[in-house]
């Protein structure tokens, strides 16, 4: 069985939990607070020596880290990882700008504000991300003005990627009502059979059903 080590407040965890959902995949969840110092034992460590979540381990015991690596391999053969190499590009493309100029502000501002009691360097920092955040937005609101998904003529999971933050921006402090398109993407995706909500139990083995 696949194990997903996580934790429930995770965008980065959400991705393959959401993924693994319209796959209709049966998985361990292995819950871990990730404030307490869960991810920097020496068993976690053996697994993953970056100390971070999620972590996908396979019925081997092979190890796979990064979210967006996770999703890669677990969409291999799937409707969510285009056949055609131009949109398989366009997939990463959109997963790359996911990790380098959408999380790194909305997510960073979601955990500031909802997750920390913020020092005084944070709180200086903070519109910064925000205005950071508000420009992948203004990205995102564009490609959407003449597509209705990312990386395809479909779903995919770039927009898996893109949704598991974006979809709780508002924690962040950014309002989307400046951003109808993305706002209308938000709905597609969550209208898609299959689809579970980001907070799942605390821990323990979660069976999923769902999409095809």
């Amino acid at each position: 069985m696949l194990r997903l080590y996580d934790n429930r407040l995770s965008g980065n965890g959400y991705k393959p939990r959401l993924l693994m959902a319209h796959l209709g995949l049966t998985y361990e969840r292995i819950e871990l607070d990730t404030m307490t110092g869960e991810t920097r034992t020496a068993d976690f460590l053996a697994l993953n020596p970056n100390g971070r979540i999620p972590l996908l381990q396979l019925g081997d015991g092979t190890c796979l880290a990064e979210s967006n690596a996770i999703l890669w391999y677990l969409a291999e053969g799937s409707r969510f990882l285009p056949a055609e190499r131009l949109d398989r590009a366009r997939t990463l493309q959109w997963m790359f700008f996911e990790q380098y100029s959408h999380e790194p502000n909305i997510a960073v501002a979601r955990h500031w504000i909802q997750h920390l009691d913020m020092t005084d360097l944070q709180r200086a920092q903070l519109p910064a991300k925000q205005e950071g955040g508000h420009a992948a937005l203004a990205v995102m609101e564009q490609h959407l003005g003449g597509a209705a998904w990312f990386g395809g003529g479909a779903m995919t999971i770039a927009d898996i990627a893109l949704y598991a933050y974006t979809h709780v921006a508002d924690e962040g402090g950014f309002d989307l009502a400046p951003y109808p398109a993305v706002t209308a993407w938000l709905a597609h995706v969550a209208a898609e059979p299959g689809h579970v909500p980001m907070l799942p139990a605390p821990e323990g083995v979660v069976p999923i059903s769902g999409g095809k």
